[in-house]
């Protein structure tokens, strides 16, 4: 491994794949550049906020704190590829191909952008941004054509002010096992508690970008609160570029969480306690920031695939579990399957140096992104994580075992119980092709 890994950064290649696949590698001098936006919509547009049904579509009350989307741009001067973190709930299918064709003759394609949105519970309405959600029931939200329009042009604005003046930069990942501040709400037992921290510095040692990967649902608050918040993770990406300063741009990115919440650490509100969770990641990954040695020459490289899904189906207790909050009955529920859900998705694997950040389609459960992690550990990855709800969510996405358990994640996975193996064994061998 270590001479195949020496092989690699001295000697890189570019190899085209065929079957929808591609792998791109860079060994020349690596630049970059980061950004941001804010993403939060005026309220006179009257958009929801995403996450629970209980909210009836009822338009957002305040501002609490501002939503935001960033950018890493990084270059070798042939090939670029662009991280973008979103403080929103999730993406429809639609967003991110029409920012590509937006930027289309910049030279953006799906196979070099990934998107990886917090899933926070006090944002943008995901269902308000699909384009093909025709069905107008306020349980599951209500497409808002202008707030897609104002979403798609926020993105495109954002990669084109980022895609430029691009500067040398040096990378290097840490990582941390916290305990106690998440937990398996399914009651199993499997629970991801790394904190993965990637720093990307100017040549002269300067902070340009940070990358913060935890793993747990943003859901301290509830259907109740109507104020726009990016949650815990705002507050985490604020103290933490604050401390670290001089203008480094802090994102955010879930992973596999599709059954992991936090552990409430105290305080009045659901606002304070976000507050709270937020310092607290933001605290331990200043710790692993200030130890990670960063390096000039990083292996910089990315792979695409295209993944078949399993027919779209209703759980069979869907009616029990889901039906209820989500306003739909057995007719309408095949219908709104076949038509606001694609019936092929896709995964990106992105590699800089030894994080592998491997993009999952929707919100997995711990124990299939923990298969994927120590499969990539086994190949010498040191630091390989999930990019929790990439580019677009399909659904829950869980092993065949869970999936007949039943509970809510279930009355949310669209696929049937074959979901788990057929998205992750596409991802995991995906990524091995960036180490092979």
């Amino acid at each position: 491994m270590i001479l195949q890994t020496f092989f690699m950064k001295r000697y890189p290649v570019i190899i085209s794949i065929i079957f929808s696949s591609t792998i791109l590698f860079a060994q020349k001098p690596l630049k970059g550049n980061a950004g941001e936006i804010i993403l939060t919509p005026p309220l006179e547009m009257g958009y929801t906020l995403g996450g629970y049904g209980d909210r009836m579509n009822k338009p957002a009350e305040g501002i609490h704190d501002d939503i935001r989307a960033k950018a890493l741009v990084l270059s070798d001067g042939e090939k670029k590829f662009a991280i973008v973190t979103m403080d929103i709930l999730g993406l429809p299918p639609n967003v991110k191909p029409a920012v590509v064709k937006k930027l289309a003759d910049k030279g953006w394609r799906m196979e070099n952008m990934l998107f990886l949105p917090s899933h926070a519970h006090t944002s943008l309405e995901m269902m308000a941004l699909n384009d093909r959600n025709i069905f107008n029931i306020p349980n599951i939200g209500i497409f808002q054509p202008e707030l897609l329009d104002f979403v798609i042009n926020k993105l495109t604005e954002l990669i084109e002010a980022t895609d430029r003046d691009l500067k040398p930069v040096k990378a290097g990942t840490g990582q941390v096992t916290l305990k106690d501040i998440n937990h398996n709400r399914r009651d199993d037992k499997f629970v991801d508690r790394e904190l993965t921290v990637t720093r990307i510095d100017h040549a002269d040692g300067r902070p340009m970008a940070v990358l913060v990967n935890w793993t747990a649902h943003p859901t301290i608050m509830g259907a109740e609160d109507m104020w726009v918040s990016a949650g815990w993770p705002g507050y985490m990406q604020r103290d933490l570029a604050a401390w670290i300063g001089d203008g480094a741009i802090v994102m955010y990115y879930n992973g596999a969480e599709g059954d992991q919440s936090v552990n409430f650490l105290g305080g009045e509100s659901h606002y304070e306690r976000a507050e709270n969770y937020g310092r607290t990641i933001a605290i331990q990954a200043k710790k692993v920031y200030e130890n990670i040695n960063t390096i000039s020459d990083p292996i910089f490289a990315w792979t695409y695939s295209t993944i078949e899904l399993p027919p779209r189906q209703p759980h069979p207790t869907f009616m029990e579990t889901g039906g209820t909050e989500y306003g739909l009955d057995e007719q309408k529920i095949k219908m709104f399957l076949e038509q606001v859900l694609p019936a092929t998705t896709h995964t990106i694997a992105f590699r800089l140096d030894y994080l592998i950040i491997v993009g999952a389609p929707g919100e997995m459960i711990a124990e299939l992104g923990l298969d994927i992690k120590t499969g990539l550990k086994k190949e010498g990855i040191q630091y390989p994580v999930i990019g929790g709800l990439a580019d677009e969510w399909v659904s829950y996405i869980l092993t065949e075992k869970e999936y007949h358990e039943g509970g809510y994640e279930t009355s949310v996975s669209f696929y049937g119980p074959a979901l788990g193996k057929t998205v992750k064994n596409p991802m995991l061998k995906n990524t091995l092709k960036l180490i092979e």
